[in-house]
């Protein structure tokens, strides 16, 4: 049973893991968050930006923070899948008798680095499908078991695309956020040259354990989750299916292929994770709508009308959170009055505001109708 104290040590532990990343990543707080969430959570992120904003130093980083070994895999399209994993190599032993040895691959390491993921060939992506889901390594026939926590965070570019190779909807689906990293503001590029000035080296201290973070992630799964809000994060992981029971006109317009169970997953184990960072014991509608965007964002596949009007995913889901919101009548701000959704690339955390007031001006208009009738009625007497 989690205890009131259980969760200010949780939080506390949370700000003292922000407070050491701060001082090896200048800005970037919602891709940090994000990616702190997602080690907490048990799930991998795919880290989507332009080279140089810090997406290798937010790894070794991490790695220093949580005193966790930490390998990077720099992929290549030459790169096989046992460059990855690992092979199976022949030494000799005392008598002179040739036999198998397992070479352990860089995948064998608390947190993974994939550097560019998607330059790759899909044999090679393929071999980080079972170590992501089932946290094992088969090699010849032999399952071996990767140490806990486990955490894939991968980088791909979105600009370049010449000799890349997309990820597999597979893949991409075993990914619980997908996070895109933004070029830095002016003043976070000054601080950013300044304090590489004094030291390229990363300066975080150790915050949190190997052991602490399973404990923190054992403490994740017992908060409760009400039976409304379980079933507004599955109506909304349903609605963006185009032919599913519970779909928008949105995804009827914009979307071929909605998001699979693991979003809906994805969503509540994330949710408990951030309702105790914020000092709750409950998980509110403001954190499934803020955990919505890195969620889905990867999982909801467009159609040609979608992209033909040049309508991104987080708009889609910007739209689909709006038509749930006047479909269920829920008003989010009595349950979050700051929920700003930092994950978002539009301003999808505002529409909880746009929603009242559209409802209070309908409201208006329908009591000046009433006015009118009652007026004519009094004429015609």
């Amino acid at each position: 049973m989690v205890t009131e104290n259980d969760i200010k040590q949780f939080s506390a532990q949370c700000n003292e893991i922000f407070k050491q990343i701060s001082r090896d990543i200048i800005g970037q707080e919602p891709v940090v968050r994000g990616t702190v969430i997602a080690m907490i959570a048990g799930g991998n992120v795919l880290l989507e930006g332009v080279p140089g904003v810090g997406k290798t130093r937010l790894v070794r980083s991490l790695g220093r923070v949580f005193d966790l070994p930490f390998a990077r895999i720099q992929f290549t399209p030459d790169l096989m899948p046992a460059d990855v994993t690992g092979t199976n190599i022949i030494v000799k032993d005392e008598s002179g008798n040739s036999r198998f040895n397992f070479q352990p691959g860089p995948v064998f390491s608390n947190i993974v680095l994939a550097d560019e993921i998607n330059r790759a060939t899909p044999k090679t992506q393929s071999a980080l499908l079972e170590a992501m889901q089932e946290h094992t390594v088969t090699v010849m026939g032999v399952s071996r078991k990767l140490s806990e926590p486990f955490f894939v965070l991968a980088t791909q570019n979105p600009i370049e695309q010449d000799g890349t190779y997309p990820l597999p909807e597979a893949q991409m689906d075993r990914f619980m956020f997908k996070l895109l990293v933004p070029s830095p503001s002016l003043d976070e590029l000054v601080g950013i040259v300044n304090m590489t000035q004094q030291t390229m080296a990363e300066v975080a201290d150790k915050a949190c354990t190997g052991e602490q973070l399973l404990r923190m992630r054992a403490t994740a799964n017992q908060i409760p989750v009400a039976e409304e809000v379980l079933r507004y994060a599955m109506i909304l992981t349903s609605a963006t299916h185009p032919d599913s029971e519970c779909a928008t006109e949105t995804a009827k317009k914009y979307i071929r292929v909605g998001a699979s169970p693991r979003a809906g997953q994805a969503l509540i184990s994330a949710a408990k994770v951030m309702a105790l960072i914020k000092g709750r014991y409950n998980v509110a509608y403001s954190d499934i709508n803020e955990l919505a965007y890195p969620v889905l964002r990867h999982r909801i596949k467009l159609n040609f009308e979608a992209i033909a009007e040049r309508i991104s995913a987080d708009e889609i889901i910007r739209m689909i959170l709006e038509e749930i919101s006047k479909r269920q009548k829920i008003n989010f701000q009595k349950h979050s009055a700051d929920a700003k959704s930092g994950f978002a690339d539009v301003e999808g955390s505002e529409f909880a505001e746009e929603t009242s007031l559209e409802e209070e001006a309908d409201s208006e208009i329908e009591q000046e109708e009433i006015k009118k009738k009652k007026r004519g009625l009094f004429s015609k007497k």
